[in-house]
């Protein structure tokens, strides 16, 4: 293991819901881990919104996670090739360099909140919760608590 954190991006079009769901889940994961020093995250959008959807911060707060002050940011494609781990939400317009063998770019291809009722959001905040607990495995297998 180097000195170097494992940096992982979470990316959709808008960053206004399934990308902020698993940056949250990501943080409340790497904090529960003990993996604060040794992975850092990131999210953002090619085409960000304005605000995190409120029927997705609606749904995280039943998490007691607090989306209400997030912002949607841009992300840039340097700024992803310099992560470990970048997961698109199954919208991303992103090209990354598939060559690179230290990048692990996956596409989760979930299903858009926006718009939908809040059980169909839970839906997806539960698939989006089980798969960065699964991403997190690997990392953790990988890297050492208290790194």
């Amino acid at each position: 293991m180097t000195d170097t954190p494992v940096r992982v991006a979470f990316v959709c079009v808008q960053n206004a819901g399934r990308s902020q769901m698993a940056t949250a889940f990501a943080e409340r994961e790497r904090d529960r881990r003990g993996l604060e020093d040794a992975v850092e995250i990131r999210t953002g959008g090619t085409h960000p919104a304005e605000d995190v959807h409120d029927v997705v911060v609606e749904v995280m707060g039943e998490e007691d996670v607090d989306l209400s002050e997030w912002t949607p940011r841009k992300i840039s494609t340097a700024e992803l090739e310099s992560c470990d781990y970048v997961a698109t939400m199954g919208c991303s317009t992103l090209e990354l360099d598939a060559g690179d063998a230290s990048l692990d770019v996956r596409d989760w291809a979930l299903a858009d909140p926006d718009g939908k009722d809040p059980d169909r959001v839970r839906d997806i905040r539960a698939d989006v919760r089980d798969r960065v607990r699964a991403l997190f495995d690997e990392i953790e297998r990988e890297v050492p608590a208290g790194v």
